[in-house]
């Protein structure tokens, strides 16, 4: 019975230190390297991201192994805190690569900020040395001189306005004689009904003579 419990106490102890041959000592708080650009920051927490799935992955298998040893518990605790500290330290590389992500956006801003204060105080002293001239209304400008004007000029004008002139009187030619003969149809037309009217006046005149004329019974 005595030994039972001597065994009990030496091999969890045996087989924890037979589990930490080879691995790294983990006391006190990881040491990481410095970040000096966004590109490196940006594949360390790519790297991150990839290590905390291999980390997850170890630890799923461990717990598999723990469940087929006799002392199962020690071996999962142990299990744990491997991950924890592992998980601990790619922690701390995220932190540190994320913090010189935003370190150096506020400083690239600052600079864009002071880049552009400088711009515009170097453009405000230039237009002080530099002032520009007032703009003249466009009432005030002098009207352009009227480009001076050949006799042949003025002659090639001249017979482009008669060419266009008789190219239109010939055009309209068909419309005036058509205006023409219309004007004669109509005014046959109201003669014929002027001689018709006189011609009934004149015999309801004589009618009327002849009415008066006759001798009464």
């Amino acid at each position: 019975m005595k030994n039972w419990i001597w065994l009990a106490l030496v091999l969890p102890g045996a087989v924890l230190a037979q589990e930490d041959i080879g691995r790294p000592a983990t006391t006190g708080a990881p040491r990481i390297p410095e970040t000096h650009s966004v590109e490196q920051a940006d594949a360390r927490l790519l790297q991150v991201k990839k290590d905390r799935e291999v980390v997850e992955a170890e630890f799923s298998a461990s717990e598999t192994l723990c469940y087929e040893k006799f002392f199962v518990n020690a071996c999962l605790d142990k299990a744990k805190e491997q991950r924890r500290l592992r998980l601990a330290e790619l922690r701390a590389v995220e932190v540190e690569a994320s913090h010189f992500k935003r370190q150096n956006a506020v400083e690239v801003r600052d600079r864009e900020l002071e880049d552009r204060a400088q711009k515009d105080a170097a453009e405000a002293a230039y237009h002080a040395e530099h002032p520009k001239p007032p703009k003249v209304a466009p009432e005030d400008k002098p009207l352009p001189k009227p480009a001076a004007v050949s006799v042949a000029q003025r002659q090639a004008e001249h017979d482009a306005k008669e060419r266009a002139r008789a190219a239109q009187e010939a055009a309209d030619a068909p419309k005036r004689a058509a205006n023409a003969a219309a004007f004669e149809r109509k005014k046959v037309e109201s003669e014929k009904r002027q001689a018709e009217v006189k011609a009934k006046l004149a015999e309801k005149e004589a009618k009327k003579k002849k009415a008066a004329e006759a001798p009464t019974r």
